[in-house]
């Protein structure tokens, strides 16, 4: 690996299991210290940033919660001493006929997966522009692109993620921050394990494979680098090629 990102803090939402653990880990490899904000147990994480060689700190926070995500700033950077790089990875994604959807879980998956970004980017952003760089990514999903039935808030949310990502990148790259998102395809974790769709999307794709938390790594480690300063307000569609439009 390369030590493209030493010396930076990085913070990313999600990372106890996962997308976001296999962010960590990498970016840890390329010099990051990094922080995990999740509402589990993020040990199994520090551990594989420390046998990265770098540092970890893991603080329980829900990203929904704006007190929560205020804290996890204070501690971020009373450990740290300031954050360079935001990854808002968190998300909930329930399977849920559009007329069985209450207002109640509309606005539960809103609130974790597209609030939550407005929660990070209030507490983050200010210090990265004050500074000169950052870079701020979001973990987004191919089917706002393809579409797929059964998942119409959890769509709206990655919709509405894409579509914030794209304004504040207009904001903030005169001031050395970029936004960007990734947009990746079913991945095969914990928090996917019995899904059924594994073989049929596999069949939408060029490449015919699931897709594994690391093969958003190498996206990642460059979006959130210096080698693409000049890239912002983009999605990169990582999804072994489902969506080739």
């Amino acid at each position: 690996m390369s030590r493209s990102h030493a010396g930076r803090t990085v913070v990313i939402s999600g990372a106890a299991a996962g997308i976001g653990q296999a962010l960590a880990q990498r970016l840890a490899a390329d010099g990051a210290q990094i922080v995990i904000a999740d509402l589990s147990d993020a040990a199994d994480t520090i551990a594989l940033v420390e046998q990265a060689g770098s540092k970890a700190l893991g603080v329980r926070c829900d990203v929904s919660s704006a007190e929560d995500v205020a804290d996890l700033a204070r501690q971020a950077r009373s450990h740290f001493g300031r954050v360079d790089v935001l990854i808002h990875n968190a998300g909930i994604y329930p399977l849920t006929p559009f007329s069985e959807i209450t207002f109640e879980e509309w606005r539960k998956v809103m609130s974790v997966n597209l609030d939550s970004m407005f929660h990070l980017c209030h507490e983050f952003l200010p210090e990265m522009r004050e500074q000169g760089w950052g870079r701020v990514l979001a973990m987004v999903s191919n089917v706002f692109h393809a579409g797929r039935g059964g998942f119409s808030h959890y769509v709206a949310s990655k919709g509405g993620l894409i579509g914030f990502v794209r304004s504040l990148a207009a904001e903030v790259g005169a001031e050395g921050v970029t936004v960007n998102a990734i947009a990746p395809s079913l991945v095969h974790s914990k928090g996917t394990t019995g899904f059924e769709y594994f073989e049929d999307i596999e069949q939408l794709q060029a490449i015919k494979r699931a897709q594994q938390p690391t093969d958003l790594t190498g996206a990642t480690s460059f979006l959130t680098s210096d080698d693409a300063s000049f890239i912002t307000g983009q999605t990169l569609v990582v999804d072994g090629g489902w969506v080739r439009a």
